[in-house]
This record gives C-alpha cells, structure tokens and sequence, in this order.
C-alpha cells in the first residue's frame, strides 16, 4: 500500500505534492490519489478517493450535503439489485401469483444490467435510457414496461422513506416514454357475434380440435378468468341448481431457464372473485361432453395440487392446462379456421377470425351480457370485479361501440333512400 506523502509546513498545515494547503481527513499518497477519511454519527469509519483535489472535496461536499438531509452514508454501495431484494423480504400485501411474476419479470430484465447500478448514482436520464432500451431495443409492449416501472419505483420508493435517496428516479418516467413513443393501452376486443359464432362451430365440426370446445365453451359461456376455469373442479359444479362456485384459482409458475413450472392454489384475485355463476344451457351441455369425452377415452385427473385434486380440464395425460397451453391452442385454431373458410367461401370477404387470446373471451362474455340488457350490478357479482368502475367502464364502451354501429345502419339507410 503507498505511504501517504502529504507535507507539513512550517505552521501544521498539510500540504499536497503541489503545495496546496489539505483539510482535516484529506491525504495524498505516494501515487498521486488523493483520499478523504471520515467518522459517521454512528461511529463508523468511511473514506473516498479521486484523482484529483478538485474531485476529492466536490465528493467531500455531496458527502456534507447527503449529512445534512439525513442520507446515510453506507447506502453510496448499495445497489438496485440489493434494494429489490430487501424490497421482497419485506413487501407484505400482494399476492403470491402477481409477487412470483414480479420477481420472474426483475430477473429477466432488470437484475442483468440496470439493477448492478448503485441506487444512489441513478438519474433521471439513466431511468430514461433504460426504457428506451426496453421499449427500441427489447420491442416490448407497453404493459410489459408498465410492470417493470411498477417494481422499480416501489423500490425507489422505499430507498426514498428510509434515506438512502433525495428523489425517486422513476417519478413520471413512463408517462414520458408513452408520450415520447406515442404509446397506448390497447383494448382488449371482444369476438363479434359472427366470429364468436364461427369460432365455436369450427371447434365443434372440426375432428381435430373439437376436444377444445368444452373448454372455451364454458369459458365464453361464464365470463371466469382463466386461472378460474383451470382450477374448476367438478365438486364445484351443482347440476340440480345449476350454479358453479369460484372458490380459488390455479397459478402457474414458469421459472424459466429450464427450471421447470409448477403450480399453486390461490385465492381468486379479490374477494368479489368469490362468487356462484349460473350456469346456461350451452355451459351445461359443455360440461356434460367433457365428462362424456373423459370417459370415452378413460382419461382422469392425475394431479393434486395444494390438497385440490379431480380439476374437470385436463390434457390426455391427466395433468392441468394453464393459459400459455390454451393461448397457442387458439393460435393454431385461429390458423386452420381461417385457412378453411379461405378454401370453402365463395363470398368476397367472408368473416374470419382475428387474432385473440383467453381473456378475450371474458371480454366477449362481457360484451354479450351488455348487448342483452343486463344489469351492471348483476354483471359485477357474474364477472367478480371488486369496483363496479371496473364494469361500468366495459359497460360504457359496449354501448359507445353499439351506439356507433346504430348510427352507422342509419346512416346507411338513409344513403339508400331513394329522394
């Protein structure tokens, strides 16, 4: 280790190899670094370095200004990464399935590169750059960005209540980088009555995938989430009164990195997810040809998952299905519908399917009830929304939409009309 070459003039002053006069804590060593040494409050030694005394002393002066609005100086080491992982030892209130997905999203894209960064040394720009890394470089849309910023400033946010920061760094990040990239939240669509028509006669008439219509029957026909409709069980089915109870719901876990996946019980996602939901005739009629198909091919429930066993959708092995295995089933149903009313029509437009996923058909469900008059608060206590906003707000755009529609016919009509 260099020895420190800092000279004494003739009245005690310290001074440099430049003979400038050093403060109390400040040295040169004999490579030329300057460094600065201090005793915290609580009796901890620190010390910094620089090249140069000019450096030195501006880091001495952020030192003196962090003092003073009670920024502790142990946090100058800490990094995002180690903030997260504080942030999930004592984040309480959230549950497990949307934690898990947290902490799979921050492992993905944020621990790597961004979350090394000392959280004390992260600016605005630095927030902003990241973005715009996920957003150019990554291509990832723009609720996959939303979740990501949800993380880091809760983070940045606990560094803030416990001092390790001035302000948070994420504070109207993504507000600007949805203006800047002209973003917006896409909605979600619902299957128009020909397409949800189409749809459900492909999978019905088509030998391939008509194993699939007991499935997306029940889901079009009962507006449940999807981790809702996986974890049905038949003791949860009353055929005499008619009614399924949503009691839980089934989380899947993709651990990536060849980890494997695995599943859990959960609660339904609000306590208004805990509901009965009338069954109609074409969910019955579902249920029922699943049951019969099971039995026609000897196919049973081989899993138990948190003491929860004979769940009603399960693949040929007996096992659960889980959203990512039914979106790509849709994938591939959407395809060949498609290719097949390409091939057979003769209509110079023919309806065809667009693309869509599971929630889609909760949306479609939605959209049905709304058309047919019925009442929001009745839809509500069907759908499971804590906050009737939630159901007003589909509400309000089904019949915005419908209005338009109306309208448009109207118009239509009288363009025809014959003055």
């Amino acid at each position: 280790m260099p020895s420190a070459v800092t000279r004494k003039a003739k009245n005690n002053r310290r001074l440099d190899k430049s003979r400038i006069t050093l403060r109390k804590g400040e040295t040169q060593r004999q490579d030329g670094i300057y460094d600065y040494r201090w005793t915290s409050p609580d009796g901890k030694r620190h010390s910094i370095y620089a090249s140069t005394l000019e450096e030195l002393r501006a880091k001495e002066e952020q030192i003196t200004v962090d003092a003073h609005d009670g920024i502790k100086t142990e946090t100058r080491m800490v990094t995002v990464n180690e903030m997260f992982d504080l942030w999930c030892d004592l984040k309480r209130g959230i549950k497990d399935n949307t934690f898990q997905n947290y902490k799979y999203m921050y492992n993905l894209f944020i621990r790597p590169n961004f979350g090394k960064m000392r959280i004390t040394m992260v600016k605005k720009t630095d927030v902003k750059r990241f973005y715009n890394t996920l957003a150019d470089g990554k291509i990832l849309k723009v609720s996959t960005i939303d979740t990501l910023h949800n993380i880091l400033h809760q983070v940045f946010d606990m560094a803030l209540n416990d001092n390790y920061i001035r302000l948070n760094p994420t504070d109207n990040m993504l507000k600007e980088l949805k203006k800047a990239h002209n973003f917006s939240v896409e909605k979600r669509k619902a299957l128009t009555i020909p397409e949800q028509e189409l749809f459900m006669r492909f999978l019905k008439d088509s030998p391939q995938y008509n194993h699939w219509y007991p499935i997306f029957a029940v889901m079009l026909g009962t507006g449940m989430r999807v981790g809702e409709l996986t974890g049905l069980r038949w003791c949860d089915i009353d055929f005499d009164e008619d009614l399924i109870s949503v009691n839980h719901t089934l989380v899947f876990y993709n651990h990536g990195d060849n980890k494997g996946c695995t599943f859990s019980i959960n609660t339904p996602k609000t306590e208004a997810g805990n509901r009965t939901i009338p069954i109609l005739p074409s969910v019955k009629e579902a249920l029922q040809m699943e049951r019969k198909m099971q039995q026609e091919f000897d196919v049973k429930c081989s899993v138990s998952i948190d003491g929860y066993s004979d769940f009603i959708f399960v693949n040929r092995f007996g096992a659960t299905q889980h959203q990512g295995t039914l979106n790509k089933a849709i994938k591939r149903i959407i395809r060949d519908c498609n290719d097949e009313v390409l091939l057979k029509s003769k209509e110079k437009d023919p309806v065809l399917l667009p693309p869509f996923s599971c929630h889609s058909l909760r949306h479609t469900f939605t959209t049905r009830a709304v058309e047919s008059g019925m009442n929001v608060k009745v839809l509500q206590e069907v759908l499971g929304h804590k906050d009737i906003s939630t159901t007003l707000n589909i509400y309000t755009d089904v019949t915005r939409d419908t209005k338009k529609k109306e309208v448009s016919t109207l118009g239509n009509y009288f363009e025809n009309l014959s003055i």
